[in-house]
């Protein structure tokens, strides 16, 4: 009978029979995949940094220069001339502080890494959902171009 060594399982590499043994490298670029996949796919991250910016609704305030109303909610949609001032109609998009986008997005980015980027299937369409809020507001000014009232008449989804 022969040695140990003599006997021939037909196998001359262990990969041959299955048994896979990865290198250092090849380990190194698995976690480098687990690690970077969620960063790769973050879309719910960018979204919540990309959402629209919280506006100062006290710029609606009596007093107010129009053109300060201006550069906080855009241009009116509609103005009108009357003879003791005019009406403008505005109609903007109220979002989220600097904060909660930022919050929002940490806790996106959390998520992505503890369950390897599964969290995209859920945290993608919620952030779709949080495109803030339509406002269109009515604002009379005076002569001199100061609100004199402002009302807000609606509310709704984007």
């Amino acid at each position: 009978m022969g040695s140990k060594s003599d006997i021939d399982t037909g196998f001359h590499d262990a990969r041959e029979c299955g048994m896979d043994y990865p290198t250092r490298s090849g380990r190194m670029g698995r976690v480098l995949a687990i690690l970077l996949v969620p960063l790769l796919a973050s879309c719910s991250v960018v979204m919540a940094t990309k959402q629209p910016s919280l506006k100062d609704m006290n710029v609606f305030r009596p007093g107010t220069e129009r053109d300060v109303v201006i550069a906080q909610v855009g241009v009116p949609v509609s103005t009108e001339k009357l003879p003791d001032g005019r009406k403008d109609i505005y109609t903007f998009i109220q979002g989220y502080s600097s904060g909660a986008k930022a919050a929002r997005a940490i806790f996106h980015g959390a998520a992505d890494v503890f369950t390897i980027g599964i969290w995209e299937a859920i945290g993608t369409p919620i952030e779709g959902a949080f495109d803030g809020k339509k406002i269109t507001e009515r604002v009379f000014f005076d002569k001199d171009d100061r609100v004199k009232e402002s009302t807000t008449l609606s509310v709704s989804d984007p």
